[in-house]
């Protein structure tokens, strides 16, 4: 069920959005898979909401929200439940667990980045802490949190991003060194009805389990992702722009009189869609761009033209490039560009070309091969 008794501000700030009962079977497909007594684990979700992720006889349900907690009684009651702030003094012992209980963690925890710009206006995080799972997104916090717990195993749903970016997972670094990444399925967030009405982004239902290894950056970058519908991607196996441009405002690095234009600072594919490109003057988001750097950052500039193409699982990955085709093709992608921006003129630079669209299209389908999206 829906939790409607929240109004949308509070539905946002406490994360309680309804989660399909296809997504939970989905978790317990992959504890079956991997915990085959898994009927000799307490099962816990320490944001359970209305109780949708909880099955089995020794199901334990946490949640913030009192409402929620009471429905949760009164649709589920033959499970335990406690309605407390499950980020604040976190122990074994609030859920009347002994340090030896074999522990399994399920749901669907708030994912709240405080400081993202989406629906900042409403976002008003007020509740209380432990200090050593501090974070600005929620979501992160949840994970650590679990570490705290020492839970045996993990399935729960959360933005693909707080792996591949490479700050999310070091933000992570209790629960990284003591989990590893065994299993995963990654679906769009556009299933939430409630979320992502223009840019979806990729949620991962992740399956961890707990060893004193751990796993790091490295791991993450060769692991095979596998879509819901059948898709497989490792993020190595394209090169990034980031190692050819600044992403970011250089103006200590790079001089007013070397700068021939400026760009929109770049942070993933998702926020390349609805923000800027070239501009007309500098401001602190702004990139300087050297005449030397200038086609790469042209490249920048058609690729937003082509993120329709690209599918909702690079949606927070860094721009895709492959340098060695794209040298051979710069003048077609500066000439493209500066035909949507004619501000940005440069001596030798607006020349057109026969069939520029189609062989940058050719490029792109390249590029992505099986994940080009028609």
């Amino acid at each position: 069920m829906d939790q409607r008794h929240l109004s949308h501000k509070d539905t946002v700030n406490l994360g309680s959005f309804y989660t399909p009962e296809w997504l939970v079977d989905i978790v317990y497909d992959l504890i079956r898979k991997h915990v085959p007594a898994h009927d000799t684990y307490y099962i816990l979700d320490t944001s359970c909401g209305y109780g949708g992720f909880l099955r089995g006889d020794k199901a334990i349900g946490a949640d913030i929200d009192k409402k929620a907690i009471e429905t949760a009684r009164s649709t589920l009651p033959n499970y335990t439940y406690f309605q407390h702030n499950s980020l604040f003094d976190i122990s074994r012992s609030k859920y009347r667990l002994d340090k030896n209980a074999k522990m399994i963690i399920v749901g669907n925890p708030p994912y709240n980045d405080t400081t993202s710009i989406i629906r900042s206006d409403i976002k008003q995080v007020k509740f209380d802490r432990d200090a050593d799972i501090y974070s600005r997104d929620l979501g992160i916090s949840f994970l650590m949190s679990y570490d705290k717990l020492e839970a045996d195993y993990v399935c729960v749903l959360h933005p693909l991003s707080y792996l591949i970016k490479k700050a999310n997972f070091e933000a992570l670094w209790q629960f990284r060194n003591h989990y590893k990444l065994t299993d995963a399925v990654v679906f769009s967030s556009g299933v939430f009805s409630a979320t992502s009405k223009t840019t979806s982004f990729p949620i991962i239902i992740a399956f961890y389990e707990r060893n004193n290894a751990g796993m790091d950056y490295q791991y993450i970058q060769d692991y095979k992702f596998k879509t819901q519908d059948g898709k497989e991607f490792s993020i190595n196996q394209f090169d990034s722009i980031g190692h050819y441009v600044s992403k970011y405002p250089n103006h200590k690095a790079v001089s007013e009189e070397d700068t021939v234009a400026y760009f929109y600072t770049m942070r993933d594919i998702n926020a390349l869609k609805r923000t800027a490109t070239f501009l007309t003057k500098e401001n602190y988001n702004a990139v300087r761009v050297t005449e030397q750097k200038l086609p790469y950052y042209c490249y920048v500039d058609v690729f937003k033209d082509f993120i329709p193409h690209i599918p909702y699982y690079f949606g927070n990955s860094d721009i895709m490039i492959d340098d060695a085709g794209f040298k051979e093709m710069a003048d077609l992608f500066m000439a493209r560009s500066l035909q949507k921006h004619p501000n940005l003129k440069f001596p030798g630079r607006t020349k057109t070309y026969n069939d520029q669209d189609k062989q940058i299209e050719g490029y792109f389908r390249h590029l992505l091969g099986v994940h080009y999206v028609d």
